[in-house]
């Protein structure tokens, strides 16, 4: 377990029982794995794990189009007060109807002219696995194809008209207090050869991944490159087919920098790359600007607020709740 997560336990279980944002009911420990937590809520309450505003049209979404909630229970999130997936939901979600600000928390990162609506008359949606099964992933016993379990999934997605007139989709990877070992994941519980699924498209001449400089195909299955191997697959193929009629399919990594545990190279032969996650994908991609990583304190701390009166709410809630947005 990582220190970061250590803390945010802590921090979590401190927000429940001094906020406002949590009925009385919901204050009380909530069992996770069959033991109670004070950092986790009872289920028949999970839903007080989202920014209030949100929690109904959040979770009607997420019915609507039969996205898993990780952990979660009757429709409803995880009822763990660090899920990463609530996390993202709650910094995320809260854009969806509100394309000025959404725009303004993208410029500086991209060069966006215009927020265009993606799914629903949103303008933020969650769990993208793309228009068609790009990467040939199947699901035993279903021929259909799931969002938020057993296919690749961009934990969200927005889309824009640049300001050179072109569209541009970007699939945000949304990280919390992840951390990961040096588990080679290659072969599945089942035995399944991983790699023989994604081999195509590694083989493929037109692969984004710089191949020079990768010391070998294995080398990809620890996570979290096997997560991003798998992301700029679905980048790349959707970028190629011109979904939603975009010209360019990005992917954009966001991460505490404050989980310093998500740095580490768990790949050993990736280790001479770069001392950080991030940084070795981000050589290994090809062209470099199809992949970008920056962390939840610089992209939502470069937020003009103040011009966004119709965020106010949101922002005194994030800042309670995920206290280290602000800390040095």
């Amino acid at each position: 377990m990582g220190k970061f997560l250590v803390s945010e336990k802590v921090k979590q279980a401190a927000f429940k029982a001094n906020s406002p944002y949590f009925s009385i009911a919901a204050k009380a420990d909530g069992f996770y794995n069959g033991t109670a937590y004070p950092f986790c809520i009872p289920n028949e309450h999970a839903e007080e794990n989202l920014f209030p505003p949100i929690r109904q049209v959040a979770m009607d979404f997420f019915t609507r189009h039969k996205i898993k909630w990780h952990d979660g229970q009757n429709g409803k999130p995880s009822n763990h007060l660090c899920s990463s997936m609530v996390c993202g939901v709650n910094f995320l979600f809260p854009f969806a109807d509100k394309p000025r600000p959404l725009a303004d928390l993208l410029k500086p990162k991209f060069p966006v002219a215009e927020m265009l609506p993606i799914e629903d008359g949103q303008f933020v949606s969650f769990e993208w696995i793309g228009a068609e099964n790009y990467l040939g992933e199947k699901n035993k016993g279903s021929s259909e194809r799931s969002r938020g379990a057993n296919f690749t999934s961009a934990d969200a997605a927005v889309l824009f008209r640049r300001t050179d007139g072109r569209k541009q989709i970007v699939l945000i990877e949304w990280k919390y207090t992840e951390s990961y070992g040096g588990t080679s994941l290659k072969f599945s519980k089942s035995g399944t050869d991983r790699s023989a699924i994604y081999r195509h498209l590694f083989d493929h001449a037109d692969c984004p991944i710089n191949k020079d400089l990768l010391p070998g195909y294995d080398a990809l299955f620890y996570e979290p490159f096997y997560q991003f191997m798998r992301q700029q697959f679905l980048a790349h193929e959707m970028e190629k087919a011109h979904e939603l009629g975009a010209d360019i399919v990005s992917l954009l990594h966001i991460c505490p920098a404050h989980n310093e545990d998500f740095r580490k190279v768990t790949s050993p032969a990736l280790r001479n790359l770069g001392d950080s996650a991030t940084g070795v994908w981000k050589k290994l991609v090809t062209p470099q600007d199809r992949f970008l990583s920056v962390s939840v304190e610089e992209l939502f701390g470069g937020l003009p607020a103040e011009q966004h009166p119709e965020i106010e709410d949101w922002v005194d809630y994030i800042h309670s709740r995920y206290i280290w947005i602000s800390e040095e």
